[in-house]
């Protein structure tokens, strides 16, 4: 059976902002303190992330600040992006924080004419929103979340002031966030999705409208600031584990090495004999390691029953003094392995759901003996093939 995925839903009934979001998340189990330590991997100091229990219309919530004594920076989108790639983040953390500013910078980028790297952040660029940002995708890793979900999201009505003025509301930004996401407007003068939270929900949603199914492990809620008359102001979090849509896959191990002093015919060498020894598929990537030295990795896929023979042999001839790997899973298309007449030779195709294909080997051998290109000999195996009528999908 396909494992579960972890789920967060976000309830935006009242709307959604950075720190609503964030206090959603902590309010659903995520330890402050784990969060405040991947936020402080963050090349910047002088703030304090606080989070204290309130109540908004009778429901508990936690209400989370960011003290911080910086005021008026305004900071582009290229220094935020760097900021985070100093960080050294948690992986899963750094790109959805990435994946939101770029949110941020491709909606205010368009509504200024700018390119996105060249965005000025104003209220987003404050030391407050980059923490909020970065606590929520800290706090969505913190709690194992893998994939976000989202209702609509409501939105009030008027006007609000900026720091490039009055503007409407909703917001320019937060319009141009929600392009494509399901909203809805409230008879409530103040501003109750910011752009922070709309990029976090545009931004990181997989899925959108009601709670998704699953089975519910927890649930918290985020304080806004003002008191509604009609409603709670709070941002809510559902969180959950739902049967995965991916269904289960062929078990396969990854074996890797770098090598840095070997030539390009022995890496190639090696390939041919992992894929003697068994392995599935191998390949070479150049890359560059420490002190700036060209090198290869030369990888290998195999069933985990060949593991040490395929490990064993990338080591041999790469002459590597360890192979590092891990368990994957590969879904593998349906195919068969037929033969075409083309000049009266046998070509060999492989047939897959709409598609045939003629491996380069075979071309080649049969263009040697027919005395013609081997691009000519693909397309007229290819085309034999259509002839016979067979092209139908593999089971």
């Amino acid at each position: 059976m396909a494992e579960p995925a972890r789920v967060g839903w976000f309830h935006c009934f009242s709307g959604i902002a950075g720190d609503m979001a964030l206090g959603a998340l902590i309010d659903a189990g995520a330890d402050v303190a784990e969060v405040r330590e991947i936020c402080e991997l963050l090349p910047v100091g002088g703030w304090d992330l606080q989070a204290h229990p309130t109540q908004r219309g009778g429901i508990a919530a936690t209400d989370v600040r960011v003290i911080s004594s910086e005021t008026s920076v305004v900071r582009t989108a290229s220094h935020i992006n760097a900021l985070v790639g100093e960080a050294r983040l948690p992986e899963r953390v750094a790109d959805r924080a990435l994946a939101v500013f770029d949110a941020l910078a491709r909606a205010e980028g368009k509504l200024h004419r700018r390119p996105p790297e060249q965005v000025h952040f104003h209220e987003v660029g404050g030391l407050d929103a980059i923490i909020d940002v970065v606590g929520t995708c800290a706090a969505l890793e913190v709690l194992g979340i893998e994939e976000v979900h989202s209702s609509a999201v409501a939105c009030g009505r008027g006007m609000i002031r900026s720091a490039h003025g009055r503007l409407p509301n909703p917001p320019p930004a937060v319009v141009e966030l929600l392009v494509g996401c399901p909203t809805f407007g409230l008879d409530v003068g103040l501003e109750l999705t910011t752009p922070t939270g709309a990029a976090i929900v545009s931004a990181l949603a997989t899925g959108w409208g009601p709670m998704p199914p699953m089975t519910v492990v927890a649930s918290g809620f985020g304080a806004g600031d003002n008191q509604l008359e009609d409603r709670p102001n709070l941002t809510q979090v559902v969180i959950g584990t739902t049967a995965s849509s991916r269904p289960e896959g062929q078990p396969v191990m990854l074996f890797e090495t770098n090598v840095d002093d070997a030539t390009g015919e022995s890496v190639a060498h090696a390939v041919a004999e992992l894929l003697n020894a068994g392995a599935h598929d191998a390949w070479i990537t150049p890359i560059v390691m420490k002190k700036g030295r060209p090198a290869y990795t030369v990888s290998a896929l195999a069933d985990p029953a060949l593991g040490e023979q395929v490990a064993a042999t990338l080591a041999a001839e790469t002459g590597s003094l360890g192979v590092r790997g891990r368990l994957m899973e590969r879904w593998p298309r349906s195919r068969l392995d037929q033969e075409v007449d083309v000049h009266g030779r046998r070509v060999r195709v492989k047939v897959s759901a709409g598609r045939v294909k003629v491996e380069h080997d075979e071309a080649v051998r049969a263009s040697n003996l027919l005395g013609m290109p081997a691009r000519e000999v693909v397309s007229l195996a290819e085309e034999a093939w259509r002839r016979r009528g067979d092209d139908e999908p593999v089971a």
